[in-house]
């Protein structure tokens, strides 16, 4: 276990995603320790998000959520790993990263690990909102705010990543014909870094919008006061309505 801790530590500092990565074998990132810590960083922070309904409720339902939230929310970015890893694959590969099937596999779960390490150090401030209010609708836009701010670290780590994994030679510029102008143009890095770098934000949306209806899929994540348990509930309306509604109802309050 420490030795996981200090491989989360120095994949935190962005020791291990140096340009050797194209060309490791998986010993700086193994998915077999990366994989469980995303899996337990994910049920830590699960267990504070479903503690909400544990407190406000008096029956076994509020114990049922809490399990059920420490199951859903590592569930939630393996899952959208899953669905979004091919293209993801694509992707870096027309942006010119060196990078292969493994290793994009491997960078990957290191950036989810990373999202879910900055999901995990927000549990505290969680917990304490979470014996502060009895607000449903409170707690409902507190996670979706506390897990967007690092879903965007966690896609910033894998932006910076791949970009420093690019393999984007330096073309040479001619010299300019005598008594003609020097034309104006971008070195053949520059102009490759721009073109990958849009790519990779277009995927970084895609990320977003499956994980969004992914944590859609899976809900209840926190559970109503008012309603029983249940792992799962119909698949009616969509996240981004749930939240104007969740807003509306705070701000009438």
């Amino acid at each position: 276990m420490l030795s996981w801790i200090r491989d989360l530590d120095q994949l935190l500092r962005g020791s291990k995603t140096g340009p050797d990565l194209a060309t490791s074998e998986g010993s700086a990132i193994p998915l077999r320790v990366f994989v469980p810590l995303a899996i337990i960083l994910g049920a830590s922070y699960g267990f504070f998000m479903g503690w909400y309904s544990f407190g406000v409720r008096d029956d076994d339902a509020g114990k049922w959520q809490m399990l059920a939230s420490v199951v859903k929310v590592p569930a939630l970015f393996l899952l959208t790993l899953l669905v979004t890893f091919p293209s993801l694959y694509v992707f870096s590969a027309l942006g010119g990263c060196r990078l292969g099937f493994l290793a994009t596999l491997r960078l990957l779960v290191a950036a989810i690990v990373v999202n879910l390490a900055v999901a995990a150090a927000f549990g505290p401030i969680l917990a304490f909102f979470t014996v502060s209010t009895e607000s449903y609708s409170f707690m409902i836009l507190l996670n979706v705010a506390l897990l967007s701010l690092a879903g965007l670290v966690g896609c910033g780590f894998l932006l910076r990543s791949l970009r420093s994994l690019m393999s984007t030679p330096n073309a040479p510029i001619e010299p300019p014909q005598e008594d003609q102008p020097e034309p104006a143009r971008l070195p053949l890095s520059t102009a490759s870094n721009l073109t990958a770098s849009s790519i990779f934000r277009v995927w970084v949306v895609i990320y977003a919008l499956v994980g969004a209806q992914m944590g859609w899929v899976l809900r209840p994540f926190i559970g109503s006061p008012d309603a029983p348990f249940t792992f799962f509930r119909n698949r009616e309306g969509n996240f981004f309505l749930s939240v104007f509604n969740h807003l509306s109802k705070l701000l009438e309050m």
